[in-house]
């Protein structure tokens, strides 16, 4: 008997089943998801801050454009030297995590 796959409203799940067929695709919606969310975490922290791009920038010395492009969920040019002045400023602390990806195998 078939097995049936369990529906769905998630769209990034949506998206992979749809979209990924080969491991370079998976390496692309995967580089895109954590983009966008990237840039909707330095939004909403700053929002969360009642700032806006203007101001955050002028408190890390760069400029409202820079902010503007970092809030991009297409923007793939985060370093973690901004990403840490924008911690910092916000009173926030940066942490990165590596994270075992599913389905794959651990090599010895």
């Amino acid at each position: 008997m078939a097995r049936r796959r369990r529906t769905t409203t998630d769209g990034l799940e949506i998206l992979d089943r749809l979209y990924v067929r080969t491991p370079a695709q998976k390496r692309m919606l995967d580089e895109a998801i954590l983009n966008a969310g990237i840039a909707q975490e330095i939004y909403a922290l700053r929002v969360k801050a009642d700032l806006t791009q203007k101001q955050l920038a002028k408190m890390i010395g760069t400029t409202g454009s820079v902010i503007s492009r970092l809030e991009d969920a297409d923007y793939d040019g985060h370093s973690l030297k901004m990403l840490q002045r924008i911690a910092i400023a916000l009173d926030y602390r940066l942490e990165v995590r590596f994270t075992l990806v599913r389905g794959r195998k651990k090599s010895a």
